[in-house]
């Protein structure tokens, strides 16, 4: 049995943070989540935290752009956080780009982008 990633809402966001290196079943289980999470929540954004993974392949540089495709489709924009360099460096090499996946630096730049300042005291 594979493990699955765990998909956290935050308000309006999801927030899927991959914490070990991902298999094909692991990624498969975490698309279906991930869909029925967006409609369940009406989710309009997803954060993606892939700052614990070392290295990349073409594999999970194709997963980023599926997720974000399948985010897209349902109405909820992609943000792709916490990339190290070696990591951007290797999926510019492979020559995948992301496209329609919005990247920043870290979650709080990623909540940001989708609109949601963090650390900001509600009224």
């Amino acid at each position: 049995m594979s493990e699955r990633i765990p998909v956290l809402r935050i308000g309006d966001v999801l927030l899927v943070s991959v914490q070990f290196d991902l298999e094909d079943q692991t990624v498969l289980n975490l698309q279906e989540d991930l869909a029925e999470q967006i409609v369940a929540t009406s989710a309009s954004g997803v954060v993606i935290d892939i700052s614990a993974l070392e290295i990349v392949d073409s594999f999970v540089g194709r997963m980023l752009s599926t997720v974000a495709a399948v985010s897209r489709v349902l109405d909820a924009r992609t943000v792709v956080v916490g990339m190290r360099p070696a990591v951007a460096i290797t999926l510019v090499e492979l020559g995948l780009s992301l496209g329609g996946v919005s990247t920043a630096l870290d979650l709080e730049k990623g909540l940001a982008k989708l609109g949601r300042p963090v650390g900001s005291a509600p009224r």
